[in-house]
């Protein structure tokens, strides 16, 4: 067959295609998340009371010491704050960790409602002062008024209102909350370990990282539940240069230091891990893609077509966008000499690491060593752990919790998606096939900066809906 001719075929089909994505597109609804809270300002001022309590308890976690008895101060406000929670529930305290059980009528089937209870440091001039727990222009401030303690206070305020109307749940609940989190600490593995002792197997696990989030991506706006469905995998890693050291009067090629940047210039240009749409992501943009204009509708919403032009572009467009796509690498720490005219025998720099499903934990470090090597470095991994199973799109506890979420948030998309942090839930995977995170709270662009930032806050209107999805939730567990 004549070349001209294959090459009018190939552009026939291509202007075919074209044509499909483009009837395609305009015959897909143009949509709009109407979900705004519904003003309820009696509920709204009293959660914000108590959220505001529990942040002037400073829950500051540090790596390596022993802080059970600030924490205990925290579960002494606890105990104030929900009476009925603790005078019904099944309380245990391990190192500072809590763990309540709600016995329900059945045992099958348990839920863990979990978020963590320590923060990170609250560093720099604030607004309001980090710990004072300051209601003001619509928001509780402090350090853990989004990153998380919104969450502990919904979710023992939802047991709370449902023990005073003499509810039982129809399974057993369970209230999990670590003071190790922010470090990844032993926490959390401590109170799965002693679910494991008690043969617990949890139906569902909802705890924090995605959230109602406000304009999940640019050019997207209004309200939308994004609910993390994995977490990506990480290591911290360190690569290391060496060389006879000497004078920097007289200096050789290839020193330390310069075989670190050269690798470090490479890794940071050029391609080094896979690109791959994700189930998870793919459905993400196929949900995102009604509520967008139309040229993004027609690049989201026709990702048969287009789909090798977002794998090129994403990591351009947006860092969050790129990490959901690829294995990631970040340099984030450095040594060398400790003189300027001392060309160092030993220079060396750290990265962190987060790995996706399609190119894990051991081929994505197999990959990176390669590159070390090549330019004389040797690496060493100081922790690792792999991505956590995705949650199953067409399951059962998917359909459950996505229901719960349509019917607490009226007019509220929702969407997977992909956790590039880490959580305490990655944990639960050993002892629960459905693990969620996402926090029933509202995280505009305001609250995403000032999660482990300066002014961290929370929108006080979205508090009555973060307990009402949790009673929702508990009610809704056969």
């Amino acid at each position: 067959m004549p070349v001209g001719l294959i090459l009018l075929i190939l552009i026939g089909l291509l202007l075919l295609a074209i044509i499909v994505s483009l009837v395609r597109t305009l015959m897909m609804p143009s949509l709009k998340s109407e979900y705004v809270p519904a003003p309820d300002p009696a509920r709204a001022d009293a959660y914000a009371e108590k959220l505001s309590r529990m942040i002037r308890v400073e829950t500051v976690s540090v790596p390596g010491e022993d802080q059970r008895e600030k924490f205990l101060a925290f579960h002494r406000e606890l105990e104030n704050l929900f009476p009925l929670v603790h005078a019904k529930l099944e309380k245990t305290e391990i190192d500072g960790s809590l763990l309540f059980r709600w016995p329900g009528r059945s045992a099958d089937k348990p839920l863990v409602l979990m978020s963590h209870q320590d923060v990170v440091p609250a560093e720099g001039e604030w607004k309001y002062p980090p710990f004072s727990g300051a209601i003001a222009e619509g928001k509780v401030w402090g350090r853990g008024a989004s990153d998380t303690k919104c969450s502990v206070m919904a979710f023992f305020q939802a047991v709370e209102e449902l023990l005073a109307e003499n509810y039982v749940p129809e399974n057993d609940v369970y209230l999990s909350s670590s003071c190790t989190e922010e470090w990844a600490g032993d926490g959390c593995p401590k109170i799965v370990a002693e679910l494991k002792r008690r043969g617990v197997r949890p139906y569902l696990v909802c705890d924090e990282g995605g959230g109602i989030i406000d304009e999940p991506m640019g050019g997207i706006h209004g309200n939308f539940a994004m609910i993390g469905v994995f977490e990506k995998g990480k290591a911290d890693v360190r690569f290391t240069a060496r060389s006879d050291g000497g004078h920097a009067s007289t200096p050789k090629k290839h020193s330390p230091i310069a075989n670190l940047a050269a690798f470090v210039n490479e890794v940071e240009t050029r391609r080094v891990f896979r690109r791959r749409l994700p189930k998870a992501v793919a459905a993400m943009f196929e949900v995102l893609a009604s509520y967008t204009s139309f040229p993004m509708k027609w690049i989201l919403g026709n990702l048969w077509l287009f789909r090798p032009l977002l794998l090129q572009v994403l990591p351009m467009i947006s860092a969050q966008a790129g990490a959901m796509i690829r294995t990631t690498i970040a340099f984030t720490m450095q040594t060398g000499s400790a003189a300027c005219n001392v060309i160092p025998r030993e220079a060396t720099v750290s990265a962190n690491m987060r790995f996706i499903p399609h190119q894990g934990m051991q081929e994505s470090l197999e990959v990176i060593e390669k590159r070390a090597k090549k330019h004389s470095l040797t690496m060493e991994v100081l922790s690792a752990s792999d991505y956590t199973p995705p949650a199953d799109l067409n399951g059962e506890a998917w359909k459950l919790l996505t229901g719960v979420v349509t019917k607490t948030f009226p007019g509220c998309p929702f969407s997977p998606y992909v956790m590039a942090g880490a959580t305490d839930a990655r944990f639960y995977q050993d002892i629960c096939d459905h693990v969620f995170r996402f926090a029933p709270v509202i995280y505009g662009p305001e609250q995403m900066k000032g999660m482990h930032g300066l002014n961290e806050n929370i929108e006080i209107s979205c508090l009555p809906g973060a307990v009402d999805f949790y009673k929702n939730l508990i009610k809704a567990i056969p």
